[in-house]
């Protein structure tokens, strides 16, 4: 069990901007799963960084880690039009996670926001939330979620690899039933269901393309390597999917992830650097013998 003290002592390290970005990190998803009240102040107080890449991940331990507690800062970020887009739509997406049908005024607001991200971002929580207060059961047929995340959609029943792929891609659909198909490919995690997910990639919404990136550092599936490389290494992508491509590769954890990270990790957009400093992280974690990613503790009881 961790102590007051212990949870203060890896917050120190999470909002100190002189630390490295990977032991902010590594700090950051241990107080996402120690949770508390106590670990979301100092998730919180991290909001005023400089790093747009970390600021999209507070907000996304935030969702995750569901504590009704942590909904005042998400509205604050999510109406702050002096932080990034992908801090704002993390934010709104954090809101939807958490569940809270208390939200619901203020998410229809902010669908209609000027940066598209952000206005997609709401409306796919409108329709979580409106989901989850119609009972928020997932259909018969579905397949489980088996990585424990908080989704913004519902998986789609089961079907045929190649009837998810036609509802993945069919731009003329909501996109929450979009990413209704995305998730129950993403469940299904066969090779034919991973390289149907790449071809999302070639979509025209950012935010759809970003999602796809994540469910395929979920899946961690070597299939998918070449669809990712091909978007980190798209010079005119959208930041927010190409930091998405580099972190799934890092997840991936393959010698050829190796490789394409190296060589983009002194990258121009300051996010895609920073996602692959974080992302050969991830790398070296997954081919360790190490426990956990999420070694705060460990680490502080090292120092001690």
């Amino acid at each position: 069990m961790a102590t007051d003290q212990d949870i203060t002592a890896i917050g120190q390290i999470l909002v100190n901007p002189k630390q490295d970005l990977t032991s902010r990190f590594r700090a950051l998803f241990t107080l996402r799963n120690l949770g508390g009240m106590e670990a979301i102040k100092w998730i919180s107080q991290a909001f005023v960084d400089e790093s747009a890449l970390l600021k999209h991940e507070l907000a996304y331990c935030l969702g995750q880690m569901q504590d009704e507690r942590a909904i005042p800062v998400l509205e604050v970020v999510l109406k702050d039009t002096s932080q990034e887009p992908m801090v704002r739509h993390e934010a709104g997406e954090a809101l939807g996670a958490i569940g809270n049908p208390k939200v619901l005024s203020l998410l229809k607001q902010y669908s209609e926001d000027p940066v598209i991200e952000v206005a997609e971002t709401c409306q796919l929580a409108v329709r979580r939330l409106e989901w989850l207060c119609t009972g928020g059961t997932e259909e018969e047929g579905a397949d489980g979620n088996p990585y424990c995340s908080v989704d913004p959609a519902p998986p789609a029943p089961r079907k045929a690899v190649k009837e998810l792929r036609a509802q993945l891609l069919d731009e003329h659909l909501p996109l929450f039933e979009r990413y209704r198909a995305m998730f129950a490919l993403r469940n299904l995690g066969t090779e034919e269901a991973v390289l149907a997910l790449g071809d999302g990639l070639q979509c025209n919404s950012a935010l759809f393309r970003h999602e796809i990136g994540y469910v395929l550092g979920q899946i961690q599936h070597e299939a998918s390597i070449p669809q990712l490389q091909a978007a980190l290494e798209k010079a005119d992508e959208n930041a927010m999917v190409r930091h998405e491509c580099a972190e799934a590769l890092g997840s991936i954890g393959k010698d050829a992830c190796l490789q394409i990270l190296q060589r983009h990790v002194q990258d121009q957009e300051r996010v895609v650097k920073e996602s692959c400093e974080v992302a050969l992280d991830m790398l070296e974690y997954e081919n360790s013998s190490d426990f956990q990613y999420a070694d705060g503790l460990q680490r502080l009881q090292g120092v001690q």
